[in-house]
């Protein structure tokens, strides 16, 4: 015993660190017990001031579970791709450039047309697309379907309405043209229509477009009369004839005037002559290239507008068609002078032959034997004999009657 007299304890570095891990709990204690202290007397004094926030029932949610599956993940990743694609000129050039190829064909127009319009809304038709765009649109005219028939009327319906978004792309001259197309698609289609405010509202768009047109001059029937179609053919070709053999003697004649090339080394003085002629020749050739343009554009404009103007004739059997046809009839009638001499004749058939069928509406002598008149006529004949009062009352005993009123 008296030999060791530390056997069983600890060594003392041991001891050391086990009374100062000791110290540290007892102070961590009386520091969270202090801390809780201040909390509670805070939080007593807060709760006397202001009452506790309400918990929030999103709170008391339990959260959704964590996907463990990355595969899961991986694969959701994957179907997420872009909706649009920024496409070169290059790519919306040959893009173009196939449209144009397959919408010549009836079979393939409505899907060809439809990729247009796709075009056209995600905004590729641009000034260096605009030849392409339009030698579409080009060739969906030339196909052998025409505009108004039913299996494609849809379709070029769409396709010209949203050309009118790219038309400021296009030049003069294509824009011309495109107003042309327009009346042949869109607006004789909407004469075709069930809905009588489109038709109402296309026959006032005919006659805003009627009277848009200048009037007509004596040169516009000589050259209607002598531009036929046959005949501008074999114009051409004797024109090109005759251009080709004036060329060849004016060659000759220089040869002759000058066989050892000499003149071309004498020192010309005339140069800025030359030059003033040549811009003189220019601004020339431009201007009567202008002037045929508008010659054809409107020739072009009032053979579309007759042809609209006979579809709408067309639709004189449906009932509520009647009375805007006769309207427009008659307003084509009124500015006669606007068309061309065939035009004009065209014209007054067709008002003598709607002014026929409104007496014989009128007469009830009809297709179906009836008294076929509408409901504007119907009120316009039986108001014409009322009397009006002097409390300004229709159909009461007085003696003024009802002549101006609905005619």
């Amino acid at each position: 015993m008296g030999d060791n007299l530390f056997e069983g304890l600890p060594p003392p570095s041991h001891y050391q660190q086990l009374q100062g891990k000791e110290n540290e709990e007892v102070e961590g204690k009386e520091g969270n017990d202090q801390i809780s202290f201040s909390l509670k007397t805070s939080s007593s004094s807060n709760n006397k001031e202001a009452s506790p926030k309400p918990v929030l029932k999103s709170a008391l949610k339990r959260p959704k579970p964590t996907e463990s599956n990355p595969e899961a993940a991986v694969q959701e990743k994957r179907l997420r791709f872009k909706m649009t694609t920024d496409a070169s000129e290059t790519q919306v050039i040959e893009a173009m450039q196939k449209i144009a190829s397959h919408i010549k064909n009836p079979t393939k127009f409505s899907k060809a047309s439809k990729l247009a319009i796709q075009l056209i809304q995600a905004g590729s038709v641009k000034g260096g697309t605009s030849e392409h765009f339009f030698a579409i649109l080009e060739a969906a005219m030339s196909c052998t379907t025409s505009c108004t028939d039913p299996s494609v009327r849809g379709d070029y319906h769409s396709l010209f309405s949203a050309a009118q978004d790219a038309a400021e792309c296009l030049n003069k001259r294509q824009k011309n043209q495109l107003t042309v197309w327009t009346f042949r698609a869109v607006m004789a289609n909407d004469f075709l229509t069930d809905d009588s405010f489109v038709f109402s509202k296309t026959a006032s768009k005919l006659k805003d477009a009627i009277c848009s047109l200048p009037f007509a001059t004596e040169d516009d029937d000589i050259d209607e009369a002598a531009t036929l179609k046959d005949e501008t053919e074999t114009g051409n070709e004797e024109d090109d004839k005759k251009q080709t053999i004036v060329e060849s003697a004016e060659e000759n004649n220089k040869d002759e005037s000058d066989p050892f090339g000499l003149d071309a080394l004498i020192p010309s003085s005339g140069k800025k002559d030359d030059r003033a002629k040549g811009r003189k020749d220019v601004a020339t050739k431009s201007r009567k290239d202008d002037e045929e343009d508008t010659k054809i554009f409107l020739k072009s404009k009032r053979e579309a507008l007759i042809s609209c103007l006979e579809i709408a004739a067309r639709r004189y059997k449906t009932p509520w068609c009647q009375t805007v046809i006769d309207i427009l009839v008659k307003h084509a009638f009124d500015n006669v002078a606007r068309f061309t001499s065939r035009q004009r004749d065209a014209i007054e058939k067709l008002w003598a032959s709607v002014w026929e069928q409104q007496i014989r509406r009128k007469q009830g002598k009809s297709v179906t034997g009836k008294l076929d008149v509408n409901a504007f006529e119907w009120l316009q004949q039986k108001y014409s004999t009322e009397k009006i009062s002097i409390r300004h009352s229709v159909g009461a005993s007085g003696d003024r009657r009802c002549q101006q009123w609905l005619g």
